[in-house]
């Protein structure tokens, strides 16, 4: 990716979870809403067993990052997808979810699930850019005012 960064997975055994860790909680807090914000149990959430965070780092600074987990053997799930403000409209989003559905595509899943505010206009683009589809509307998923779509994207059993 060069001056767009660097994909990278978040090993739990590196030398630098602590720092890269500190720093995605940083834009959770910033991003995202207090009660949407996994900014207090980020990290117990990356030491599930089937789960993974990739992230893009330019110059030494993580500025995207995408979570999902494998809760069955046939789906995956899209937890998190956030890229710092100022870095946005430049094609990170994009290749942090397809690194994603790539990632999650080698446990031969079937269906990836995602939930997304409706008023996030640019995130619901996104996705349907890459073939998901809205399944429904859950009302009171963020709050008792914030509904969220679920959206997905199915995959053949090949």
């Amino acid at each position: 990716m060069g001056s767009n960064g660097t994909i990278t997975e978040l090993q739990r055994n590196s030398t630098n979870w602590t720092v890269v860790v500190d720093e995605i909680v940083k834009m959770e807090k910033k991003i995202f809403p207090k009660h949407e914000s996994l900014a207090r149990s980020f990290d117990e959430e990356l030491k599930k067993k089937n789960s993974g965070l990739l992230y893009i780092q330019i110059r030494g600074q993580v500025v995207g990052y995408v979570m999902y987990a494998w809760p069955t053997s046939l789906s995956a799930s899209i937890t998190k997808l956030a890229v710092k403000e100022n870095y946005r409209g430049q094609g990170r989003g994009e290749a942090l979810l397809e690194a994603a559905i790539k990632k999650c595509r080698t446990r031969t899943v079937l269906r990836i699930t995602l939930h997304v505010d409706p008023l996030r206009t640019p995130a619901v683009n996104l996705y349907k850019q890459f073939g998901f589809q809205v399944d429904t509307l859950i009302q009171g998923y963020y709050s008792a005012d914030r509904p969220a779509y679920r959206m997905y994207i199915d995959f053949d059993s090949k």
